[in-house]
């Protein structure tokens, strides 16, 4: 991975599935999700984790919803898992950030889990700005916290949402393990 990374004046990671594997089990957590908008009175039917996280923002549940996925995360990235990648983090000559769909809670739990917070120097999770990857700005966000261009950086991750995130923020990407998750 550290081939070519010295071009870079800072280099962002994605989360799970790159740094860490968060022990959750996204079926249960779409169950409880869809229990928010059950006791709501609304039909969620169909619709996958984003999806209803998008339907929240309609029917002003985001909060409720954001908090029982949360709650998953968190308690998932106590139980994560290092992943070989996360090894390298702490040798990089340039400022580093994390940017996630995970909430930043549950970001920074899993940075702290495996002492790797001291070498992150910018979180932003799915809930630190008002839009989530693929949308660009959790990137720029990050970028910005770390004062660096977007021409100026790395983004690594493990799928194609992260992908498509950096591309539409201008930033060179690289796939961990040299290829998607499918995620």
């Amino acid at each position: 991975m550290s081939e070519g990374l010295a071009d870079y004046d800072a280099i962002v990671y994605d989360l799970d599935g790159t740094l860490v594997d968060l022990v959750v089990n996204w079926g249960e957590v779409a169950d409880d999700a869809a229990a928010v908008f059950e006791d709501a009175g609304i039909d969620a039917d169909g619709r996958d984790l984003w999806g209803m996280l998008d339907l929240a923002d309609e029917h002003g549940l985001r909060g409720e919803l954001e908090s029982v996925i949360a709650e998953h995360e968190r308690s998932g990235a106590q139980l994560s898992e290092l992943l070989a990648l996360a090894e390298d983090v702490a040798d990089h000559a340039v400022p580093v950030g994390v940017c996630s769909l995970n909430c930043e809670a549950a970001v920074r739990a899993a940075l702290d889990a495996h002492s790797l917070a001291e070498h992150v120097d910018a979180v932003v999770g799915r809930d630190t700005v008002a839009t989530r990857k693929p949308d660009p700005e959790p990137l720029l966000a990050t970028l910005r916290e770390l004062g660096v261009e977007p021409d100026r950086a790395l983004f690594v991750g493990d799928s194609r949402r992260d992908e498509r995130t950096a591309e539409r923020a201008g930033v060179d990407f690289r796939y961990v393990d040299g290829g998607p998750s499918g995620h």
